[in-house]
């Protein structure tokens, strides 16, 4: 089992910063990579909102950000957060090949995209594994890993100690469509619509059981707005194509919402009205 060092996040978006400032907080040093310096300015200031003040400075001092994604060459795991999007995952793991140590660790945060399809573009696929991280980073204890059919038992033993030392809980899954938290939350968020769609109750009622009747934090539709439903549709498409079940085709209601651009919460409505 490798020993972890030093942490690399490449994307610095709503994911990579959460993941960043976790490792940070368990006193890993952390080189956070994105393509712009807005974002990454953008990326300290929340991570710095969602830190207590008597934590700040060794939080500020164990994250470095770059634009140079070089940075990564001497981290133990690079964990990838970037876009949900195959062929730009692809490309950043082909860059890191030729960047990072020969006994690295490429982890992808990947909800939902196949981990066996996503290493063709890998040096090391033995080394390559999903680890996937629930929003937010910082509160959700879980840590889903996949594990592809080319990754080593090291890996996965590495990556599941890892996670244990920054106060995760880990359940691994094999490579498949949406994984195990995926295929069964989108079951769940599928029905939800439908049954909206159907006119058997609305939203809030839907929302209601799951809540007081099942103790879900959320409602599924409430849940939906808060993932984003651009990032639902395409999780949905996902499954579809991967499993053919017809559970999983996009429902009408949210294909309607994504094409006006009311992705939820993001965008200040979504199913839901917001601020």
């Amino acid at each position: 089992m490798k020993t972890i060092k030093n942490i690399g996040v490449v994307g610095a978006g709503t994911m990579g910063r959460g993941i960043a400032q976790v490792f940070a907080l368990y006193n890993y040093p952390v080189v956070l990579v994105d393509v712009v310096d807005e974002i990454l300015e953008a990326a300290l200031e929340m991570i710095k909102e969602r830190t207590a003040p008597e934590l700040w400075d060794k939080v500020m001092g164990l994250i470095e950000v770059s634009t140079g994604l070089d940075m990564t060459r001497g981290c133990d795991l690079i964990i990838e957060a970037v876009a949900e999007n195959i062929d730009i995952k692809k490309d950043l793991f082909k860059k890191l090949g030729g960047i990072c140590g020969k006994d690295a660790i490429i982890a992808t945060n990947t909800s939902a995209l196949s981990i066996n399809g996503l290493s063709e573009a890998v040096v090391n696929p033995s080394r390559f594994i999903g680890m996937h991280f629930m929003n937010p980073p910082k509160v959700m204890k879980l840590v889903e890993v996949i594990k592809g059919a080319r990754t080593s038992a090291g890996t996965v033993e590495t990556v599941i100690d890892i996670a244990k030392k920054i106060g995760k809980v880990t359940a691994v899954s094999s490579d498949s469509p949406g994984f195990i938290s995926n295929r069964l939350l989108f079951a769940l968020i599928g029905e939800a619509l439908r049954v909206l769609e159907s006119g058997v109750a609305k939203k809030e009622d839907i929302d209601t059981v799951m809540k007081y009747g099942m103790n879900h934090p959320m409602g599924p539709i409430e849940l939906a707005d808060f993932i984003g439903l651009d990032i639902c549709m395409q999780i949905f498409k996902t499954l579809f194509e991967g499993l053919e079940d017809e559970r999983y085709k996009p429902p009408g209601i949210l294909e309607y919402l994504v094409k006006k651009g009311k992705l939820g919460r993001k965008t200040k409505e979504g199913f839901y009205k917001y601020g």
